[in-house]
């Protein structure tokens, strides 16, 4: 049916190509199609926010209802968004009905300041244990190659802690080390990053353009 796929196709042609075309055209209309094109995007934006929150609530009730493995801590999110949106309202309705003074407790603030704060760098110091186990893992110098990457880690952490300086010292040189951790980081490292970024850039250009043309059409929900 044309308006299942025929529409849809035109539609994403006509936008693609008025939102490529309008960066390159310096007239009036087409900052005011971009001020257009950003208001509908905050509009869909907002929608899509709707959609990942039932998308979430649909998981774990699915989860605590059928009592899948973990499904305590699928409580806890209903638990823990009760607590800050109840917190939040709470929050709005007693200054918008009393002269709250500046500095005064909040009960969202403290929910923010001493639970999520702490909960995230509790679990960003566990993920520092599963980076060191991947790094042991990816530089063992089973050939050239790795061997390599290898010597590049080690000169480059070395590079960055105090100790290599007094080291670099008693080889005639304090900033040794250092110098050779930069040269790494700004000519090696920086060429491989701009080839990831140009294959990355590359990949993201024909992407869009299998998009633009049709090619691609799993948004429409057929997969192929």
């Amino acid at each position: 049916m044309w308006y299942k796929l025929t529409l849809p196709l035109v539609i994403c042609f006509g936008v693609g190509v008025l939102a490529f075309v309008q960066e390159f055209v310096p007239h009036p209309w087409s900052a005011a199609f971009r001020e257009e094109m950003t208001t509908w995007f905050r509009i869909m934006g907002g929608f899509g926010l709707f959609i990942g929150a039932y998308s979430l609530l649909h998981l774990h009730v699915t989860r605590i209802r059928r009592q899948q493995a973990g499904w305590g801590y699928s409580a806890f999110v209903f638990l823990g968004a009760a607590l800050t949106i109840g917190a939040g309202v709470f929050e709005e309705v007693r200054a918008a009905v009393a002269d709250v003074p500046a500095g005064a407790f909040s009960l969202f603030d403290w929910l923010y300041n001493y639970v999520q704060v702490p909960c995230q760098a509790t679990i960003f110091s566990i993920l520092a244990f599963f980076m060191a186990s991947a790094a042991f893992r990816a530089f063992r110098a089973r050939n050239v190659e790795a061997a390599l990457l290898l010597a590049a880690a080690l000169v480059v952490m070395f590079g960055r802690v105090p100790i290599s300086e007094e080291v670099g010292r008693c080889l005639g040189s304090w900033d040794l080390f250092p110098k050779a951790a930069d040269v790494l980081m700004e000519y090696p490292n920086m060429a491989a990053k701009r080839g990831i970024m140009l294959g990355i850039s590359l990949g993201a250009i024909s992407q869009s353009l299998r998009v633009l043309f049709g090619i691609e059409r799993s948004y429409l929900g057929g997969g192929g």
